[in-house]
């Protein structure tokens, strides 16, 4: 199973058819326009014609989220030390004698705002340092909303378990989403994913829901809602959304090819199970 997350380094390789127009939606929020509630008694939304005045809404509240990273590993000796090409082979500070040698690492991933005054919603592996990596810390995280404007980011906390972080940003009067009931979602319900797949950020896919209750691994949190909605490398922790615009799921895993891509099979983390731990890192 691959984590939907991208990561590169400077010097380290580490409805219905008849459906003729958008449904209402939530859509991302401000502190001056709560969403309206809509009738318990509405029905479900069919398959629009298209999808653009829902993203519209929604894209705003999604962002791009980097980590700068310290990658401080062990160098293996210059076997040139002491001859006339001990620096001819491009060996760093440190390694002509074994010593440590730092390198710079850069990781992305996707995050969503959840409150007008800048709290941001992403996955735990997102902003943690690089898995497997000894020595790996990070130096600082950057969310850039969809207007280019960034902001380097405070991490409130996170959980391993649930694979979940909560960051706060200082800004105010932002576009914000909210969770919705993904014990609604139904199989073949449609979604759509917003995120930041290979930096590309923006970038939004459609899909339905594959499957409910997915098991990819034995964790305690190991209950995924399947989309074929394509999610890549650098979706991780962004939102997929039902047609109501709420956020039913956190992407966070695909089933990827060899090459790394999509092939259609993608995991999030449903609502039901996210907002609690949410909640809780607000709190402290």
């Amino acid at each position: 199973m691959r984590y939907a997350y991208a990561i590169t380094a400077a010097l380290l390789l580490s409805g219905t058819a008849a459906a003729l127009s958008m449904p209402s939606v939530g859509g991302a929020q401000t502190a001056q326009n709560e969403p309206t509630v809509m009738a318990a008694t509405a029905p479900k939304p069919g398959a629009p014609m298209s999808f653009a005045d829902l993203v519209s809404k929604l894209q705003p509240a999604v962002v791009n989220i980097s980590t700068n990273q310290r990658i401080t590993q062990q160098a293996q000796p210059n076997p040139f030390a002491g001859t006339p090409f001990e620096g001819m082979f491009g060996q760093q500070q440190g390694q002509g004698n074994g010593g440590p040698v730092t390198r710079e690492a850069t990781s992305l991933g996707s995050g969503f705002i959840i409150s007008p005054d800048g709290y941001v919603v992403t996955n735990n592996h997102v902003v943690a340092p690089a898995a497997g990596v000894k020595g790996a810390t990070v130096d600082s995280i950057t969310v850039t909303l969809v207007d280019r404007k960034e902001y380097v980011a405070k991490l409130i906390g996170r959980d391993p378990t649930s694979d979940l972080a909560l960051l706060k940003i200082d800004a105010k009067n932002l576009p914000f989403v909210k969770f919705g009931d993904s014990e609604a979602a139904r199989v073949g319900d449609w979604v759509v994913a917003i995120g930041n797949p290979f930096g590309l950020g923006g970038t939004v896919t459609a899909g339905i829901v594959s499957s409910l209750h997915r098991v990819t691994g034995g964790g305690a949190y190991d209950r995924f809602i399947q989309t074929d909605a394509a999610i890549n490398q650098g979706n991780s922790g962004g939102p997929m959304f039902d047609l109501s615009g709420n956020v039913i799921g956190i992407n966070s895993q695909i089933l990827g090819s060899q090459g790394g891509g999509s092939i259609g099979i993608g995991f999030a983390i449903p609502a039901v199970d996210a907002k609690p731990v949410i909640e809780k890192l607000m709190k402290g």
